[in-house]
């Protein structure tokens, strides 16, 4: 390895807003700086909910600019979405937002074509009705001749060079977890062309120069590798847990909370299909076995309807509101669409018989709790499912600074928590551009210099563990 330190621009892409991070790494040396963040916020235009792709390349070109010269520069994003290339490589149309509504009702169809059952016994994924496998049967693909993940489109255009990279692809539904590759069989019986894909790209692969108008634009001297990191975003925050052995579960934190374990093989049984996990595949052959949670999406949405209040001063009422006096099913699909969160919350609550939360403050405790619960159903079914238990959970990514959902979430686990690092996602792109320039080792290596260089905080469980399982037996009930 080479004692240098180099720098690597991270350009992480989150539902909600970007940013470019500037990772300066050596053997013994991580340190991530911001170097330029900026909105995402998707457009509703007559015929859809759409991503405003070419604001988020400009944010890109800005955030590249602002990062000065780097050694490489890696993108990861949300997961599923795609932007639809002509013979040309023109971009036709914005990319569909994954909350559009035009793929109801389509699962149901694809299910009379390939049962739920085997699809996921092919797959290993999840059932969420914006899977792209889902999108693409509900799409017309008139004049398309590539379909790009948006990591991938992003990156087409920095090169010139086209891939799709794996992490990302697992997200698909159409990629076979056992084999890391397509899964022809689905794809040819649903329709599906993959020809539409570009080749397959592994984390760590290279993938092309930036172009010179990139160059010119962004102030950057030549030449500047782009590499393939873990492109979703869960794949990047997964690979920067910083976990030391294999008796550990994570908990990835954000507008989504991704609860699970990283095995070496799928989990694909019936009864892991009706648990609604999904197998999705990281770093070194490994599987991200994990569950969708809504995530702190139910509080976003509650603060922007509240006129965002100070952040502070609601969870300091939350904490002084009555614990578990309320929850609700943080995975209910009632919640994935954004307006009227509290009424939905409120309403959830009085159908099931439990008392109104009214106040902000409540309402929040109400989510937190809720969130704490989903966590543990996640973590407790995901060790026995996969017949892998577990010591602690690490939960990275924006969440560690919400330090109420982090001891929550150790009470209602009965587990230690380490929270940190939040920037998880954006140090997983570093390590990775890292390891493929010579600068960082094997995983094990990666997870330990993170461990070695990031501020942790350790949560230990506390109050009788016995709530929380009379929660979960109300929600069940519910």
């Amino acid at each position: 390895m080479s004692g240098s330190v180099k720098s690597y621009a991270a350009v992480d892409l989150g539902a909600s807003s970007g940013r470019v991070m500037v990772g300066r790494v050596g053997p013994d040396s991580l340190e991530l700086t911001e170097a330029h963040r900026f909105v995402n916020r998707p457009v509703r235009l007559p015929e859809g909910l759409r991503w405003d792709i070419l604001s988020l390349y400009g944010g890109v070109l800005d955030g590249l600019k602002a990062a000065g010269q780097v050694d490489s520069v890696g993108i990861d994003s949300w997961a599923v979405d795609y932007g639809l290339l002509d013979a040309d490589g023109r971009l036709l149309g914005n990319p569909v937002h994954y909350r559009d509504s035009r793929t109801e009702g389509v699962a149901e169809k694809v299910w009379a074509t390939v049962p739920a059952p085997e699809l996921y016994a092919a797959t290993g994924l999840q059932y969420a009705p914006f899977n792209t496998l889902y999108q693409l049967v509900a799409d017309r693909l008139t004049g398309a001749e590539r379909l790009l993940l948006i990591p991938d489109l992003l990156t087409y255009w920095l090169t010139g060079e086209q891939g799709t990279e794996l992490t990302n692809a697992s997200t698909t539904q159409l990629i076979d977890p056992r084999t890391r590759g397509w899964s022809y069989g689905i794809a040819q019986r649903l329709g599906i062309d993959l020809e539409l894909f570009a080749p397959l790209r592994q984390p760590g692969d290279a993938a092309g120069l930036l172009r010179p108008e990139v160059l010119e634009e962004t102030g950057l001297a030549g030449p500047v590798p782009v590499t393939a990191v873990g492109s979703h975003d869960t794949a990047s925050a997964v690979a920067a847990v910083p976990a030391s052995g294999e008796r550990f579960a994570y908990i990835c934190t954000g507008t989504w909370s991704l609860a699970g374990l990283e095995l070496d093989a799928p989990v694909l049984t019936e009864e892991s299909r009706a648990a609604n996990f999904t197998n999705e595949l990281g770093l070194d052959g490994t599987v991200r076995y994990l569950r969708n949670i809504m995530g702190l999406w139910l509080l976003q949405e509650c603060v922007r309807a509240w006129g965002d209040p100070d952040l502070g001063e609601l969870l300091r009422e939350a904490a002084e509101a009555p614990a578990l006096r309320s929850v609700v099913d943080a995975s209910d699909p009632v919640f994935l669409p954004p307006g009227r969160m509290p009424e939905r919350i409120a309403e959830t609550c009085r159908a099931s018989g439990q008392p109104v939360p009214v106040s902000p403050g409540e309402i929040t405790r109400c989510i937190l709790d809720s969130l704490a619960l989903a966590h543990r159903r996640a973590v407790e079914e995901a060790q026995r499912l996969a017949d892998h238990p577990v010591d602690v959970v690490h939960v990275v990514g924006g969440g560690t600074r919400n330090a109420l959902l982090c001891q929550l979430t150790a009470d209602a686990c009965g587990l230690p928590v380490v929270a940190g690092p939040t920037e998880a996602a954006a140090l997983g792109n570093v390590l990775v551009q890292a390891r493929a320039h010579g600068l960082v080792g094997d995983l094990a290596g990666g997870r330990e210099l993170l461990t070695r260089t990031q501020p942790l905080t350790r949560y230990e469980p506390r109050g009788d563990p016995g709530r929380w399982r009379e929660a979960q037996a109300r929600l069940v009930r519910i």
